[in-house]
Parts: C-alpha cells; structure tokens; sequence
C-alpha cells in the first residue's frame, strides 16, 4: 500500500487518482502508524511550502515524515521526480 499523507493542502484526489490509474494500491491517511507500515509515501506537493509545513506541524506528521525520509531504502522517487526546498 501507498500512504498519501492527507495534511489539508495539496491536490491529494489527483495524486489518488494518478497512482490508482497506474496500478497501485493507495490510502490517504494522517495517522503515523499507516505511514509507518506503507510501502511507500507521497507527500503531496503544494506551490508555497511555508504554509503545508504548518499543517504538517500542527497533526504532528512534520518529525514522522522526516524520520521516514531518513530511513529511505525502501522506495526510491520515479525517474523525472523534482523535490525542491521552500
């Protein structure tokens, strides 16, 4: 299964729907423990991060999505992937 980390921001119904079209088998979910058993994680993405990391902090996800991060080797990003710093 993969977590979509539903934060309230982001277009989290296309992420959905993108990942479902191509086969996988997804849940969107803000509870840390689902995070924590997923196969793999989509942190929705959003134009101006100030604000999505505000919502991350205030469902205390912020520390569970950084620890997961560190913990990588399970999932690696689909080639053409951007991530970019806010």
């Amino acid at each position: 299964m993969i977590a979509i980390v539903d934060y309230g921001v982001g277009n989290i119904r296309s992420v959905e729907r993108a990942l479902a079209h191509v086969g996988a088998e997804t849940k969107l979910t803000a509870d840390p423990d689902e995070l924590e058993r997923a196969e793999g994680v989509v942190l929705p993405g959003v134009g101006a991060f100030a604000p999505a990391l505000e919502k991350l902090s205030e469902r205390g996800l912020g520390r569970k999505i950084v620890e997961l991060a560190k913990k990588g080797g399970r999932a690696r990003p689909p080639p053409g992937a951007r991530f970019a710093a806010g």
